[in-house]
């Protein structure tokens, strides 16, 4: 048979149109389920508050583990969960365009290329634990979700952390899991949480061992919940009688220095009917000025309370020595966002350990210095306090405190807490406007009462104010963006929960302990 030149073309042609559709379908399921990946980690946000469906928390993490037990290379593992990831970030944590665009004056389509980064950095959690489930353990719900732990627990600490949008906080209101949070944490209802998504899909694929554990899991959280065991005890005291102070000051006039005596007035003047009140609580930077220029306010206020027996605890920027730019150092003395008692029968002051940052520091600001100098010389950055402060002492009772955002840390928060009575928080959450930022802040202080068996009173200067009992219920909440004071009782209580004397070790051993079998049996096949 002759092989004529027009019917090797048209032979070349076929082959050639055939290559190109075998490529096409090599790549379009690739793309899909990086789009599935990216809306299943954007899906996750609707666990969260306000929106509260518990159920989502099952489903995202599912859909993940379900993308990356196919066989694949490192590459695409990598992808598929670096995906996932910026679709958690970029959508949970959307609130940041409100700072970054109406409070940073950043135009909207940089504060949206900025929110992207932000989600492409922080998906690198989500992505790095892919390739290790990928390439280093065996596929199996167990290795899955202590990967997962392992990942929520870098957040808290790797490169200052930011440890936001974890699973265990979409059960903050089910006791029927929150009961393990005062022995293991918030680490442990996202070990179940996940454990039980994989285990889901394991079960569609016909694999059922693993129903086993999951359900003795759920079985013994719930066994915890009915039988309802006291971590703490009430102290036998009279419960305080407590105001919380909501100045509600516009985020871009807070800071300016022709609206101090303004914000100073409006805090004096919500507080004139509250003296008497065993505790009056002013938000975080409710002074906005550092002590040694607000002195004579300071102590015109700490007098009332005195007069009034009433304790008078306010979030202040504090500089221990006087605040001079000292030149031969291109540097301004430390200081601290601070939280002070003053009053009867109050003293302490304590200093927030972990900073947000550029919000409150400059990140390797001393390592830029010789690189930057025109942009890093001469900037004024907050100092981190000591990881081992005592307490306030307010009442005769001794008062743990987390400053804003680090009560997202639930380590930090159950050091504070511990040899407490209750727990305040302060903050300024009008940095992020109506967004859910606020709630999702709010829902981690529910938390951190669980893990801790401590009322929580929190004060804010938009909103959320609130008291918080020590199950994570509401008990009392100021309407946000209002200019009010929320009244209320606080309860002491005594006793530490496991999770303060052991915190999130036991769950990081266990996780650990998963890893090392699952790595040895992938080694051994």
């Amino acid at each position: 048979m002759r092989l004529t030149t027009q019917s090797l073309k048209k032979q070349l042609s076929v082959q050639s149109h055939h290559d190109s559709a075998k490529s096409a379908n090599t790549k379009q399921p690739l793309l899909l389920k990086l789009v599935l990946a990216w809306l299943a980690g954007a899906a996750f946000v609707f666990a969260l508050a306000p929106y509260d469906f518990w159920l989502v928390a099952l489903l995202s993490p599912l859909v993940l583990y379900w993308l990356l037990l196919p066989t694949m290379s490192n590459w695409r593992a990598f992808w598929l969960g670096e995906m996932y990831g910026m679709g958690l970030w970029s959508v949970g944590a959307f609130w940041l365009f409100t700072s970054i665009h109406t409070y940073g004056d950043t135009p909207t389509l940089l504060a949206l290329l900025m929110i992207g980064f932000v989600g492409l950095g922080m998906g690198l959690f989500h992505g790095a634990l892919a390739v290790i489930f990928n390439r280093f353990v065996a596929k199996q719900p167990l290795s899955f979700a202590s990967l997962w732990v392992v990942q929520e627990w870098l957040k808290t600490w790797l490169f200052t952390g930011f440890p936001w949008l974890f699973v265990g906080y979409a059960y903050t209101a089910q006791p029927w899991l929150t009961s393990l949070a005062p022995i293991f944490g918030v680490l442990a209802l996202s070990f179940v949480s996940v454990f039980v998504s994989a285990s889901l899909v394991e079960a569609a694929r016909k694999k059922y061992r693993y129903l086993i554990p999951s359900s003795v899991m759920l079985l013994a959280s719930v066994a915890l919940w009915l039988i309802a065991p006291q971590w703490t005890t009430p102290k036998g005291t009279p419960n305080l009688k407590v105001s919380l102070v909501q100045g509600n000051i516009p985020q871009d006039l807070k800071w300016l220095q022709e609206y101090q005596i303004q914000t100073l007035g409006i805090y004096a003047g919500l507080s004139k009917t509250e003296w008497g009140q065993d505790i009056i609580l002013w938000p975080e930077s409710s002074i906005p000025m550092f002590q040694t220029d607000a002195m004579p306010f300071i102590s015109q206020i700490a007098a009332q309370a005195r007069e009034s027996n009433s304790a008078w605890l306010t979030g202040i920027p504090y500089v221990d020595v006087i605040n001079e730019y000292d030149p031969k150092v291109d540097k301004y003395e430390p200081f601290y966002n601070s939280v002070i008692a003053l009053g009867a029968d109050a003293k302490g002051l304590y200093k927030k350990q972990n900073l947000v940052p550029v919000g409150e520091y400059i990140p390797f600001e001393g390592m830029l210095d010789w690189a930057l100098p025109n942009l890093m010389g001469g900037t004024m950055s907050f100092r981190s306090g000591s990881a081992h402060q005592a307490p306030l002492q307010v009442k005769n009772h001794p008062v743990g405190v987390a400053i804003c955002y680090e009560v997202a840390y639930p380590d930090t928060t159950r050091r504070n807490a511990k040899n407490t009575d209750f727990l305040l928080t302060v903050s300024n959450d009008a940095w992020f406007g109506t967004s859910a930022g606020p709630l999702q802040h709010l829902q981690m202080v529910q938390m951190r009462s669980i893990e801790t068996g401590r009322w929580f009173m929190r004060a804010t200067n938009t909103g959320v104010t609130a008291i918080i009992n020590d199950k994570g219920n509401i008990v009392a909440k100021a309407p946000a963006f209002e200019r009010t004071v929320l009244r209320g009782e606080i309860q002491s209580r005594v006793g530490n929960t496991p999770f303060m004397r052991w915190g999130s070790y036991p769950i990081l051993a266990l996780a650990a302990l998963l890893l090392l079998i699952s790595w040895l049996i992938r080694k051994t096949r």
